[in-house]
């Protein structure tokens, strides 16, 4: 008996080990969005035309409305992003892709691009553009409704299975998984009508992967760098993340019920206090 526990040591030793090895020569996991699968957001969007959008991302068969996608960086969520990620920039540019793509809303520009839009009126009051050129008032959509982005967590590296692999098969191993790391990321969106400003929908999505350094503990501080090449852009968990939050707001959409209040909304509310 205790020789075939050897045996099977032996060999579950080997399967792990190699099995490490070959993820490692992937470098990491593609991001998987909550628990539904699926990668990030890809490909483009022309009109109601999608090219090579991440087939886990949900779609609608008819437009909701219009949106713009407001961005609130007087948050604390945006500092510690910004200050987190400085390479990755706003969050906006992903969001409007993968809205557009899913053909749940067309995206209006209310952001920085506004004030290009501003500068071709004024060549146009200013009588500089040829004659023709139909930039007039009352051409502009108006947005129904505003979506709000925000990321609660994002984290590199929050846990290793070095150490489960070691007790279960040896320090060989254990050494190789050592540089196994999962990253993960929490973000929520808000959607809110314009007009009434009563928020319409919000969602929180989440979406994590893993990271393979190879021989992590063995090399570490000798200056291979081998973490630092194989580690997956922190902004393909955040998109993928927000995908994730996006699924989740198009699912409770496609059964959306306004809510009510007896008496109206705005006036008065049921919970009265007294005199």
């Amino acid at each position: 008996m205790k020789g075939l526990y050897k045996k099977m040591k032996k060999v579950l030793k080997i399967a792990v080990a190699t099995s490490v090895l070959a993820l490692t020569a992937c470098n990491a996991t593609m991001p998987t969005l909550g628990n539904s699968g699926g990668h990030t957001v890809t490909g483009a969007a022309g009109g109601s035309n999608a090219e090579g959008q991440n087939t886990a991302l949900e779609s609608c068969s008819e437009t909701l409305g219009t949106m713009s996608v407001f961005e609130d960086r007087t948050l604390p969520w945006w500092n510690v992003y910004a200050s987190r990620y400085p390479s990755l920039g706003s969050t906006i540019p992903v969001l409007r892709t993968m809205i557009q793509q899913s053909g749940c809303f067309v995206v209006v520009e209310r952001g920085r691009a506004m004030e290009a839009m501003n500068t071709e009126r004024e060549l146009m009051k200013s009588g500089e553009m040829r004659g023709g050129s139909n930039f007039g008032k009352g051409q502009m959509v108006a947005a129904d409704y505003t979506m709000n982005p925000s990321i609660q967590f994002s984290k590199k590296g929050t846990g290793g299975v070095g150490g489960l692999l070691g007790g279960l098969i040896g320090s060989t191993a254990a050494v190789i998984a050592g540089g196994l790391k999962k990253n993960e990321a929490s973000t929520t969106l808000l959607l809110v009508d314009n007009r009434s400003g009563v928020q319409i929908s919000a969602a929180v999505g989440d979406a994590k992967n893993y990271d393979f350094s190879l021989f992590g503990g063995l090399f570490g501080g000798a200056g291979v760098g081998a973490g630092g090449f194989t580690n997956t852009p922190e902004g393909k968990i955040i998109a993928a993340s927000f995908a994730d939050s996006y699924n989740k707001m198009v699912k409770a959409l496609r059964n959306y019920k306004a809510q009510t209040v007896k008496g109206g909304l705005g006036k008065g509310g049921r919970l009265k206090v007294g005199e």
